[in-house]
This record gives C-alpha cells, sequence and structure tokens, in this order.
C-alpha cells in the first residue's frame, strides 16, 4: 500500500481571506438591501440592536440537539458544525430584515408550498458559490446547483439543506459527489442526462469562430462523443449507474457537464477556517 500523501496545511493567512471574504459579502448584501427597500433600515437596525443586547454568542449558539443530529446525519464534527450554524445565521438575518421570508416559497409553482421561517435566498447563494468556493458557470448552471441544494423546493436553501449540502461540498466521498453532480445536470428531473439536456448543458463550453457556420453542429459532435463513453446499457440517454460507472473508471469526468462542485484549494481553505 502506497503512503498517502499528507495534506497541505492552510496558512492563517488563508483562512482569514476566507473569512474577510464571508464578511464582505455579508456588508454587500446590507448594502443591497438598505438601498433596495428602505424599510429595511429600521429593521436591520433593530437586529443589529438586539445582538448587542442579546450576545452575538447566544444568538448564534446552536442547540446540542442540532449538534447531536449533524453529527449522526453529516461528517462535521462539532466545532464545524457551530461554526457552519454561526455562518448560516449571520446570512438568513438579512433575509429576514428584507421582509423576504414565505414570498419565496408561493413562487416556485408548488401547488402546496412548504412554510419556511427563514432562509438563504439565491442571489446571497450565488454570491457564496462566486466569492468562497471560486464557483463561476453558466446561469442555468447555479440555479440547478440551488435547486438540488434546495430540498425542500422552497426558493430558500433552509438549514436542513444547508448542512446536507455543505456536507456534500466539503467532507462528501465520490459516490455521494456522483449523485449530486448528476441531480444538477439532470435538469428534468426524470433519472436520465439525454442528448437534449447535455447539449443545453455544453453549448455555452465550447468556443465559436465567427467563420463557423453551424456553431452548434460542434456542440452536437461533442454530444455524440460523451455519449459513446457514458451510456454504457446503449439506450441512448446516460442513468444514473452509467455516470456512476464512467465517473469510477474516470474521475476526471466527474464535472463533465460544468462546474459544480468547489475547487479543492478553496474546500480545505473552508474546512480550516471552521476550526477557528
Amino acid at each position: 500500500m502506497m503512503p498517502q500523501k499528507p495534506s497541505p496545511r492552510l496558512s492563517m493567512r488563508q483562512g482569514a481571506i476566507v473569512l474577510r471574504g464571508i464578511a464582505r459579502l455579508l456588508n454587500r448584501v446590507r448594502v443591497q438591501r438598505r438601498s433596495g427597500v428602505p424599510s429595511q433600515s429600521s429593521k436591520l437596525k433593530f437586529i443589529k440592536n438586539r445582538e448587542r443586547r442579546m450576545g452575538e454568542k447566544d444568538i448564534y449558539k446552536c442547540s446540542p440537539k442540532l449538534i447531536e443530529r449533524m453529527k449522526r446525519e453529516t461528517q462535521f464534527n462539532r466545532t464545524e458544525i457551530e461554526a457552519l450554524y454561526k455562518i448560516y445565521k449571520k446570512l438568513v438575518t438579512f433575509n429576514k430584515a428584507s421582509g423576504k421570508l414565505n414570498t419565496a416559497s408561493s413562487t416556485t409553482g408548488m401547488t402546496n408550498p412548504v412554510p419556511v421561517s427563514e432562509g438563504i435566498d439565491r442571489s446571497v447563494f450565488r454570491e457564496i458559490l462566486h466569492n468562497t468556493f471560486d464557483i463561476v458557470t453558466e446561469n442555468m448552471l447555479m440555479d440547478r446547483i440551488f435547486c438540488v441544494w434546495d430540498k425542500l423546493n422552497c426558493g430558500l436553501i433552509t438549514l436542513e439543506s444547508w448542512f446536507q449540502g455543505m456536507s456534500i461540498f466539503l467532507k462528501s466521498e465520490m459516490s455521494k459527489q456522483c449523485e449530486y453532480c448528476f441531480a444538477v445536470y439532470d435538469l428534468n428531473g426524470d433519472g436520465f442526462v439525454t442528448k437534449d439536456e447535455m447539449f443545453q448543458l455544453l453549448k455555452n463550453c465550447l468556443i465559436k469562430f465567427p467563420q463557423e457556420e453551424d456553431p452548434d453542429e460542434s456542440v452536437k459532435d461533442l454530444v455524440d462523443i460523451v455519449i459513446r463513453k457514458m451510456d454504457k446499457d446503449k439506450d441512448g440517454k446516460v442513468s444514473l449507474h452509467d455516470y456512476q460507472t464512467t465517473v469510477l473508471s474516470e474521475p476526471l469526468l466527474l464535472e463533465a457537464f460544468g462546474r459544480c462542485l468547489p475547487s479543492d484549494m478553496s474546500k480545505n481553505t473552508f474546512l480550516t477556517t471552521l476550526k477557528f
């Protein structure tokens, strides 16, 4: 058995960079929402005054019951759970101040909306993907990532969805990553990635040259190559089993249809900040 390479030690400076990024995100959301909704100013002031009275330690304290449950359901330890809980509560503070709660569920087309008391909305989630995890991709893929995280289909990332999503981002094994990526790429949620879905996912990945008469032909050629590579049972589409089998033999194909997982560097750096 070959000795495993020790994971690179991350400096205090790298950890501080991520924490500053989260702080900038919170400040930017605060400024944007203040400028967009005049009545938010008094609401934010009320929240700040409440924080000063109660103390940050009490507001962002994670209950022992939640800690034990998350230790069972995820691979996070107590310190990491408490840190993730604190980050989540800071982010949803701005959703509360903006008065957007319970409106997101009514705009998703659900027949029976799930009542949600708090959560992270799409704009804040997008900032997290960009600034914390270096995920810069097409809008369609960004929306798909949000939908996969949004387990209740309510238009907000709830606390449980936050922990489950972060567990996949930061601690999951290849099999769980396969399931997550496949769910992102399965645009209509029918359990298969079809040629049409591959075309939609890949059409913005290729460089289009002005002299090309039909740039889409190059995308179609690429889709045909991918189908031949991944379609193990030759039924013209890729199932989860097809996808897992392909990725396990060639791990570089995990994000074949677009970036939806954090880089190793951003993941390790973020994990380091949770220990402080």
